[in-house]
């Protein structure tokens, strides 16, 4: 059998591909726990500066693969369907969305074609989202299988694109084109096909090269900024300046910024 990801770095960018494209790349346990063993790695890996995801073949990943859980019952304990969805999720599926969420480097999905149900999950993980021109998003999980949108979609969606857009494609499963993707505000760009790896993989490249430190810490700023009253905002905008005001890539940037040249930055 072929191995569920491939990996390979080029820039200090992880270019980690879902590897079944025979099943659309849905996530099963083998992919599940390459992946999260692969970000375990990379996290730890100062090579590795960033993150890229794509899938193998017509598709970006088609969500949960529905074949497996009647599989990995048999001759188990005796658990009802929502038991064994639960289980998985709490194993296989929060883990690693989880994993990739709080990466603590730059992410960015490249989404080559279809993105549906947790696939959509997966891809809004990640701190940008490109997708083909010819790709689609579509949460499947009410209207085709009576079930919640999951794999943190029901918390990024209100957040892109409002509640009202979030109901309408969770009720009704619709697929959204990724221009109008773009255009909702669900993802950051829309390319053509042909220049999809090429271009996210530039914007990795340029993030991997980046204070990637700041970034990561601006993710997480925008995130309480939703909890967060102003006054609260401001003294996370201070506490987080401080901590990053004594790294050497502050240093670097403040010295670059006076000398009038590029930074050179380090992740450090």
């Amino acid at each position: 059998m072929s191995d569920p990801i491939l990996l390979s770095t080029t820039s200090s960018v992880l270019t980690l591909t879902l590897n079944r494209p025979d099943a659309l790349n849905a996530l099963n346990r083998a992919l599940m726990e390459a992946m999260r063993g692969a970000l375990a790695e990379a996290a730890k890996d100062t090579n590795v500066r960033a993150l890229l995801i794509t899938g193998a073949g017509r598709g970006f990943c088609a969500g949960a693969d529905l074949t497996e859980p009647a599989r990995a019952a048999e001759g188990g304990p005796k658990l009802s369907p929502g038991q064994r969805t639960s289980e998985a999720m709490t194993s296989h599926f929060n883990p690693l969305v989880r994993d990739l969420y709080q990466f603590p480097k730059p992410t960015i999905a490249a989404v080559n074609g279809v993105a549906a149900g947790g696939g959509v999950g997966l891809a809004l993980a990640c701190d940008m989202v490109f997708a083909a021109r010819s790709a689609t998003f579509i949460q499947v999980f009410a209207p085709k299988l009576g079930l919640v949108p999951d794999v943190g979609s029901s918390w990024q969606l209100p957040r892109l694109v409002g509640v009202a857009r979030a109901r309408g494609l969770a009720f009704l499963g619709d697929r959204l084109s990724a221009e109008d993707a773009e255009k909702w505000g669900l993802i950051w760009k829309c390319v053509d096909d042909g220049a999809l790896m090429e271009t996210a993989g530039g914007i990795a490249a340029t993030l991997a090269g980046g204070p990637t430190k700041a970034f990561v810490r601006s993710r997480e700023l925008f995130d309480q900024a939703f909890e967060n009253d102003f006054v609260e905002q401001i003294d996370l905008e201070r506490r987080y300046q401080q901590e990053l005001g004594d790294t050497e890539d502050a240093r670097e940037g403040v010295m670059a910024f006076i000398q009038k040249r590029p930074p050179q930055f380090k992740g450090k």
